[in-house]
């Protein structure tokens, strides 16, 4: 692998490179061969239930609605990082173009975004479901449904611009390799030829308002389901409840998990073997388990999916 580590400028640079994940040509080859195969099952898992919902009338409901955009939402949240990588395994140099790093740096944090409104929205809509399941159909129609998606793609994607413009006009000095398989803030902070203390500072304010707001939406929706189920009198029904909101909680702690790890401090004195694995999981990891979650514990989407496929055969 050429990697040519000369002094360089913003008014100079063209481009950045990616380490991602260096070994020998046949573990390059062997990690194409896998991240390939991730990929793969990631796109048909998430489109899968995407088909099932489109082709199924009966799961024409806010909630499986909600859920088919979810699983939109995570094909090109994955189509962000991926593809990249993969092209990185085969090449020589690693090199990634300035302009594209700052796109990918875009995309990948505004689809991570929308992925965050996207969960407060659906334990808003559990919490409706189960607190008010007489008012549901009057209180979460299609139309407030619409607007609820519509708002999270808007806020996902105007959340993170300013500061990515900011970054980008940065003056870069030294070294140009980035320890990461993506263009991350922390390792591209640590190129620009200042201290950045106020970006950083300003990187963890946004970042922390994006991942707590949400995060509280969700708590404080699940607090009231909570309260609502122990009401319930039959074990039964108890149990119908939490099944419901189970594959979302599974999903939230997931994701949350492990986002809260890296992105509340941006610089923050993580190991680069750490991030890139905590990183690949959230990316990576978790867009291919949640049609797992979703489809296993679901019986709706099972049976969808198990008449969609019998038509196609």
């Amino acid at each position: 692998m050429k990697i040519y580590n000369t002094p360089n400028t913003s008014s100079a640079i063209t481009g950045f490179i990616l380490l991602g994940f260096p070994c020998s040509r046949e573990g390059q080859i062997l990690l194409f061969v896998l991240f390939s195969a991730v990929y793969l099952l990631t796109l048909m898992g998430n489109g899968s239930i995407i088909c099932a919902v489109c082709w199924d009338q009966r799961l024409h409901t806010p909630m499986y609605i909600l859920l088919a955009n979810f699983s939109f939402l995570e094909i090109w949240y994955v189509t962000s990082t991926v593809p990249n990588m993969l092209a990185n395994f085969l090449s020589d140099n690693k090199l990634i173009s300035f302009s594209g790093c700052f796109l990918q740096f875009y995309f990948f944090f505004s689809l991570g975004s929308t992925e965050c409104f996207f969960l407060a929205i659906m334990a808003f809509d559990r919490y409706l479901a189960i607190c008010w399941p007489l008012h549901y159909p009057t209180l979460m129609t299609g139309r407030l449904c619409t607007n609820l998606v519509i708002s999270c793609w808007v806020l996902g994607f105007l959340w993170f611009p300013v500061p990515i413009i900011i970054i980008s006009q940065m003056s870069f000095c030294g070294s140009r390799v980035i320890d990461h398989f993506l263009c991350d803030p922390g390792p591209l902070l640590a190129l620009t030829c200042a201290r950045t203390s106020v970006m950083e500072f300003f990187w963890a304010i946004i970042s922390s308002l994006l991942l707590f707001i949400p995060f509280l939406c969700i708590l404080g929706s699940y607090a009231l389901v909570l309260r609502a189920v122990l009401k319930v009198p039959s074990a039964a029904g108890q149990r119908k409840a939490f099944s419901t909101c189970g594959s979302h909680l599974a999903v939230v702690s997931l994701f949350y998990g492990s986002v809260m790890v890296m992105y509340l401090s941006p610089t923050s004195e993580h190991d680069a073997g750490i991030q890139k694995l905590v990183t690949l999981f959230y990316s990576v990891g978790t867009p291919l388990i949640n049609p797992v979650i979703y489809s296993l514990r679901n019986k709706d989407i099972k049976y969808a999916l198990q008449k969609f496929l019998e038509i196609q055969k």
